[in-house]
């Protein structure tokens, strides 16, 4: 056989092959089909922590679908767990809901994140607390931001996250905020 007819596999065409024939199997994942370029042409978010007063605002993502990696760091640090002070990798898949939901509510808006990341110690004490702290949170894997938009009311933010139908979504009305994870589409 002629060279041309063998395939220098790197890690980089075995990934995109593998992606390729697992879409061809399954079709396009969730993320693929709710959080379209017309959904979520740029990842831009404005962020506030309620906890440290710190603000962040970042493109992570340009509409070609580059991440920018020192813009998702700064994210990690921003939702990092104020409690213990820990940062770990946010799950790619909530930092996209969190940017859909904010453009189908008209963009650019300040998003004020209650709870991002949670250590294992700080979800314990929550629950210590209250009996609707989940024990295992997608909260402390990074899957899952609470967060409340100003000027925004919740019922607006809820039925705007159930819309787009990506993952979980929870109610908290007297608390103030939403929560929403990467997990199945499920709701309460």
């Amino acid at each position: 056989m002629s060279g041309s007819a063998y395939h220098h596999w790197t890690r980089r065409s075995f990934l995109k092959a593998s992606l390729v024939s697992a879409i061809a199997l399954v079709g396009r994942p969730v993320w693929a089909q709710e959080l379209t370029p017309a959904i979520a042409p740029e990842g831009r978010l404005v962020l506030y922590n309620t906890h440290t007063a710190e603000r962040l605002d970042v493109t992570y993502r340009q509409p070609s679908g580059e991440y920018d990696t020192d813009a998702l760091r700064a994210l990690d640090q921003l939702l990092r767990c104020h409690y213990t002070n820990k940062v770990i990798q946010m799950d790619i898949g909530v930092i996209e809901f969190v940017n859909a939901l904010d453009k189908q509510l008209g963009g650019d808006k300040e998003i004020h994140v209650i709870s991002g990341f949670r250590s294992p110690e700080y979800n314990r004490l929550l629950r210590r607390k209250s009996r609707r702290v989940a024990a295992h949170s997608l909260h402390q894997s990074g899957r899952a931001i609470d967060l409340r938009i100003p000027g925004v009311g919740l019922k607006d933010i809820r039925k705007t996250a159930l819309d787009l139908r990506y993952g979980g979504v929870g109610y908290y009305p007297r608390k103030g905020f939403i929560h929403v994870d990467s997990g199945q589409f499920r709701y309460w």
